[in-house]
């Protein structure tokens, strides 16, 4: 039996937009229970319709009153829903922006960092129904659904309960204190009931209905990235250095053997920089090396299919350009830039030390995820890439910079597009999850 100990479905708390001022709208009568006076004293009413709660003072204001607490539940049904207005999605990456987004469950406002965050309270496998249907389509095939449900929930719970024993040093620590998870991609996609839910979604999670993937006896840490671009990353490589055994080496292929498939065995060492840049400047096959729209659609929402090239990408600067980007992504003046030179790679050819060398001072910089923000106006696809350096000055400047890549995300755990290519092509989803997370077990803790 796996730690922590677990014995029913848990409620999990979402952080989903923050503010100064928060507009949402109820759709039916919902009981709203504020407390001050340090919880002493409760108020209570019922409300429907069009609200506003702001930050008054370090305390949440409604209707010219205060409170340090402020919950709303619902009071006619439990299908009630309410919108939230003006949802930032895709923080950070190249597609950023703002939708409304309607919920199910409680919604509970906390104030964080002299803001207030809009909190939705639900169960855990209601909370999954969604998340498996905001990161990808919720008609993907049944096989991709469920190894999805399964990470989806093994990852929630390391939030919600982390642990020295279930997790492993360094990957027991729990983004944020006030609420479990937050809705978007820093933590993992829930958009509530704003994307279309089907039956198959449902029935996926209900299938594997309190399904967590486990390593020695212990909770996996199950992240996933849109495309590994042909391999597998290493935990240590992105993050704390605590290599984690299901999270290693591998290629994103599979070859037969008798009645089953074992994992392609030639995966070059792409730590050596001569191996990576073969590697990336080739097509080799893969699982997420695909273009069929039918697979694709499965995995990437409307705004993710705005990212047309990510098996192989390639992205130019002029000097000025990458020289002004720099600066003003690290706060950092290099002065004109003469070269980016790779340090260290990881197991998928992921840069996760890499030289800035400019006129007027050079520097290392990562890892990867530091490394992607300071090389984009957002994020790079990924840091598996090559660096051409193209019209060079009598002084050595280049006045142009090609960065050839690989890959769309960190590439550590399940890569989705991958999952999605062996879910048409008849794996199980059991086979799904093992093939990314080496050695693992498959275990019902509820």
């Amino acid at each position: 039996m796996i730690e922590p100990h677990i014995t029913h479905e848990p409620i999990i708390e979402v952080g989903i937009v923050s503010g100064t001022e928060i507009h949402f709208n109820l759709s039916t009568h919902y009981r709203l229970t504020g407390t001050y006076v340090g919880g002493c004293v409760v108020y209570s009413c019922y409300v429907q319709g069009p609200q506003t709660v702001r930050y008054a003072d370090g305390q949440i204001g409604w209707q010219n009153k205060t409170f340090d607490t402020l919950m709303l539940q619902p009071a006619e049904s439990a299908d009630s829903t309410f919108e939230l207005q003006e949802v930032t999605i895709g923080i950070d990456f190249h597609w950023q922006r703002r939708e409304n987004q309607t919920f199910g469950g409680l919604l509970k406002f906390v104030i964080e960092d002299e803001r207030l965050t809009a909190v939705n309270v639900l169960p855990l496998e209601d909370y999954l129904v969604s998340v498996i249907s905001s990161e990808m389509s919720a008609h993907a095939s049944e096989e991709l659904l469920k190894a999805h449900a399964v990470i989806s929930r093994s990852w929630a719970l390391a939030q919600m309960f982390p642990s020295p024993l279930s997790l492993g040093e360094g990957s027991g620590v729990r983004h944020h204190t006030l609420y479990h998870v937050c809705a978007d991609d820093h933590c993992q996609r829930y958009q509530g009931l704003t994307r279309p839910i089907t039956e198959k979604a449902r029935q996926a999670v209900a299938d594997t209905r309190g399904q967590v993937l486990t390593s020695g006896g212990r909770l996996c840490d199950t992240r996933y990235s849109k495309c590994c671009g042909g391999a597998f990353e290493e935990f240590q490589y992105c993050w704390e250095d605590t290599p984690q055994p299901y999270l290693r080496k591998q290629r994103d292929w599979r070859v037969p053997q008798g009645d089953t498939t074992v994992p392609a065995p030639d995966l070059p060492d792409l730590t050596v920089e001569a191996e990576a840049e073969r590697w990336i400047r080739s097509t080799p096959d893969a699982f997420c090396h695909t273009t069929d729209q039918h697979i694709l659609k499965q995995v990437l929402n409307h705004y993710d299919q705005e990212t047309t090239d990510f098996y192989r990408w390639r992205v130019e600067y002029t000097q000025e350009e990458l020289s002004a980007l720099i600066q003003r992504r690290s706060g950092v003046d290099y002065g004109q830039i003469i070269d980016l030179v790779p340090i260290a790679r990881g197991t998928s050819g992921r840069i996760w030390q890499l030289k800035i060398v400019g006129t007027q001072q050079t520097r290392i910089i990562g890892k990867e995820l530091v490394i992607r923000r300071t090389l984009s106006p957002s994020h790079l696809y990924s840091s598996a890439f090559i660096v051409d350096r193209e019209d060079l000055s009598p002084e050595g400047i280049p006045a142009r910079f090609i960065l050839t890549g690989a890959g769309w995300g960190h590439g550590v755990g399940l890569c989705q597009i991958g999952a999605a290519v062996m879910g048409e092509q008849g794996y199980k989803y059991d086979e799904i999850l093992k093939h990314y997370y080496v050695g693992t077990e498959i275990e019902n803790i509820y």
